[in-house]
């Protein structure tokens, strides 16, 4: 049993956490979950950075997009060659002749 105290501090604590936007919600999940779900929460609620990047990443991974981190453009400037300073300029040719 819970004292009058108890009860009292549950109900400030819960209307602290809506003032915040946290609410609580019932799910279903098997046993061997639990501490998985708990620690994802737990780290959703957490404002941040990590928060953040964590909460897209589980969305992705829900909704089953394949992850587009910008096509050929960003893969060149994660390229370990960036600011190698390559000099990739061409000699202009005019070409050959060709019959036609």
């Amino acid at each position: 049993m819970t004292s009058r105290a108890q009860k009292t501090a549950i109900t400030n604590y819960r209307s602290r956490l809506t003032e915040r936007g946290v609410v609580r919600f019932e799910l279903q999940a098997f046993a061997a979950d639990r501490d998985l779900i708990r620690a994802l929460a737990r780290k959703l609620v957490e404002e941040g950075p990590g928060a953040g990047e964590l909460r897209r990443t589980v969305q992705q991974a829900v909704s089953g997009e394949s992850r587009n981190l910008g096509g050929v453009v960003a893969a060149l400037r994660r390229s370990p060659l960036v600011g190698a300073d390559l000099d990739l300029t061409r000699q202009l040719e005019e070409g050959r002749k060709a019959d036609l």
